[in-house]
């Protein structure tokens, strides 16, 4: 900056003003002055007026969805559920009738209950209906799986709607129940990372009370049957299969079928190693057996089920799909967020960890399009941990927002379902426990089922920009999901929106609604943790208050917090959220 004055050839005396140009270079020195003490300290930026330094000011974000038409369509029963088998093995098969289990099975229907799991192709039916008795002797293990003929009469009860079988446990069953489960648990855990599995017995009356669970919860249950069995050319060997399809059939139970499970495993669980292009031809053979069957010859048949796709699961999807894409109603794999045991709350919140997953969709959308453009796929036995996850973490609150994620991700990118592993089982991954007491994990499954509809839509958000520098990844801890209401539920009309929203910034978040959402009334349903272990909490509060089971062992009215139109949404810190948009009259939402 250059300044410019012009000095009188003579010196003014001593009495004499200063000339008229000093003025502005004595400001200029003083702003030098002052830019120069600033820098020393590393404030460069100049302090507002309006508010005490260091406060940092709050970004408004302004959100509108996209409302005439949705951008995908997923299936009615998009969240659904998995039963491991090794609910045979540690006896919680026997109980699968309780009245409360039952309930809350029913509060996530419609949905898939897939039987399936690492112990899927070890499973061996026998026709056999009460092989327990032969054994003689009156101890525990008698009763526990005896259960319908030697507690007392009035305990089972029938189900009016459907004829269903529904128990009420005496607490000393469940006791012994729960102690004989603890032992096994230990030894299942063994046989997992040591990869030597025992085989597991099906019986007919064990497949009576699964089917019985499912029908009664309204769900439909998906079997998964032993791929493993195989003759001396590596063909399966389908003699134990066709023996449960014929005792299925006798009995009207409506199934559909898939075959084995993490196939890309089986040399190292079982040394035997079968190629994509075998299993396609097992699965050819599978519903050749179906299709005489009269109430199978259309049965849904899923697969390969294959396990997370590296390079050699993509080769062996690959051939399976050349052989066999079309012989499946949608291709099947699964997916494992943490390969070991979680050792702190925060891993849950990475959001690194919460976007492996959108690669891997890609990964198997391109196979699967190369051979069947359009073929739906399912996302089955979606775990957060493996080795049955880690107490106190992998069954928190914390962990919800994988679950959460996952849920908004897959929709967003055209999967049709996703089957969560598991409703009840071993471990800490599922969501409801040993005590029959429903986990953080399974109250966001309810929460979404009562809210959100199949149909999903664009969200358009303005305020979260942020310039990306070189080598960074900019990953969003906001994160924000949009459906249209779900039609069966009778409180919301037509044409409502449901947001969910997970916050996983340490500070709160504003958003004000805009274009087609502006001035419309919201529900909102906030889940916080409930207790004094925060993140690490297996309870969790809805609006504020505690959610429990009723004493009568029904399931709690889920109250939303009305807002007052046109009011921001205040999105508390690492929370999650649903917020219904009352009466938007949503084009892409009136018609199912």
């Amino acid at each position: 900056m250059r300044v410019l004055c012009a000095f009188p050839e003579a010196m003014p005396s001593s009495n004499s003003r200063p000339p008229a140009c000093l003025a502005p270079v004595a400001f200029f020195l003083a702003l030098l002055l002052h830019l120069s003490l600033s820098s020393q300290v590393g404030d460069r930026r100049p302090l507002p007026v309006d508010r005490a330094p260091g406060l940092k000011e709050k970004t408004l974000i302004l959100l509108d969805v996209s409302t005439k038409n949705p951008v995908r369509t997923v299936n009615e029963n998009f969240l659904s559920l998995q039963l491991d088998p090794s609910i045979i093995h540690d006896g919680w098969l026997d109980f699968l009738s309780s009245r409360r289990l039952v309930t809350l099975a029913r509060g996530l229907s419609p949905a898939f209950l897939r039987f399936g799991g690492r112990r899927t192709d070890f499973l061996q039916f026998q026709n056999l209906r009460n092989p327990a008795k032969s054994r003689g002797g009156p101890g525990p293990d008698y009763y526990l799986k005896n259960y319908e003929d030697d507690i007392v009469r009035s305990d089972v009860a029938l189900d009016k709607q459907k004829g269903c079988k529904i128990a009420q446990h005496p607490d000393v069953m469940l006791e012994l129940q729960r102690e004989k489960a603890a032992q096994m648990h230990l030894v299942l855990l063994k046989e997992q990372f040591s990869n030597t599995y025992s085989n597991l017995i099906l019986t007919a009356r064990s497949l009576d009370k699964l089917y019985n669970f499912a029908d009664c919860s309204g769900l439909h249950l998906i079997f998964a049957l032993n791929a493993l069995r195989r003759n001396p050319n590596n063909s399966w060997n389908s003699s134990s299969a066709l023996s449960l399809l014929k005792y299925s059939a006798s009995k009207k139970y409506n199934i559909s079928w898939e075959l084995g499970n993490e196939p890309n495993n089986y040399r190292t669980m079982h040394g035997r190693a079968v190629n994509g292009s075998q299993l396609g031809k097992d699965y050819i053979q599978l519903k050749s057996l179906l299709q005489p069957i009269r109430i199978y010859s259309r049965a849904s048949l899923y697969g390969p089920n294959i396990g997370r796709p590296r390079k050699n699961v993509i080769a062996l999807l690959d051939g399976f799909m050349k052989v066999a894409g079309s012989t499946v109603d949608a291709v099947t794999w699964q997916h494992c967020y943490i390969d070991g045991r979680v050792v702190k709350v925060m891993d849950f919140l990475k959001t690194r960890l919460l976007d492996t997953l959108s690669d891997q969709i890609r990964k198997i959308q391109k196979v699967v399009n190369t051979y069947t453009p359009g073929k739906k796929i399912w996302l089955e036995g979606v775990v957060t941990t493996s080795a049955g996850g880690t107490n106190n973490l992998s069954d928190s609150y914390a962990a919800g927002f994988l679950w959460l994620n996952t849920l908004g991700m897959l929709a967003n990118q055209g999967i049709d379902v996703v089957i969560r592993h598991s409703f009840f089982d071993h471990g800490y991954n599922h969501l409801v426990d040993q005590n029959f007491n429903p986990l953080p994990d399974y109250w966001l499954s309810l929460l979404y089922k009562r809210l959100i509809g199949p149909k999903v839509l664009a969200v358009h958000v303005a305020g979260l920009q942020r310039k990306p520098r070189p080598g960074r990844v900019i990953r969003d801890k906001l994160r924000i999901y949009a459906h249209c209401t779900n039609h069966r539920n009778h409180n919301y009309v037509r044409g409502s929106i449901t947001l969910f929203i997970i916050n996983l910034h340490r500070s709160r978040k504003k958003i004000k609604l805009a274009g087609t959402l502006r001035d419309k009334l919201v529900h909102q349903y906030l889940l916080q943790p409930y207790g004094q272990e925060g993140l690490k909490s297996k309870s969790v509060q809805l609006n504020g208050q505690p959610l429990v089971m009723v004493d009568d062992g029904t399931l709690p009215e889920l109250k939303p917090r009305p807002l007052r139109a046109g009011r921001t949404l205040v999105i508390p810190p690492v929370t999650m959220g649903f917020y219904v948009v009352k009466n938007v009259n949503a084009l892409a939402c009136r018609y199912r």
